[in-house]
């Protein structure tokens, strides 16, 4: 069988942590942030994991 490929798409937005789960970007912080209260761009600063049942399909994707 041939070998999966890895996604270019998914490899410049997700990495891997040391235990194996994926973290990804929060989205709503790339533009129109004058509405935002700086609470809530704080919290969208950082990064969060990605939900225990897309971890499989995006681990294919990855090529892990």
């Amino acid at each position: 069988m041939p070998k999966i490929k890895t996604k270019g798409a998914i490899k410049k937005r997700f990495k891997l942590t040391a235990t194996g789960r994926i973290k990804r970007r929060r989205c709503n912080h790339s533009h129109i942030l004058t509405k935002k209260d700086p609470k809530r761009k704080r919290r969208l600063r950082s990064f969060t994991l990605i939900a225990p049942s897309m971890e499989k399909r995006m681990k294919r994707l990855l090529g892990v």
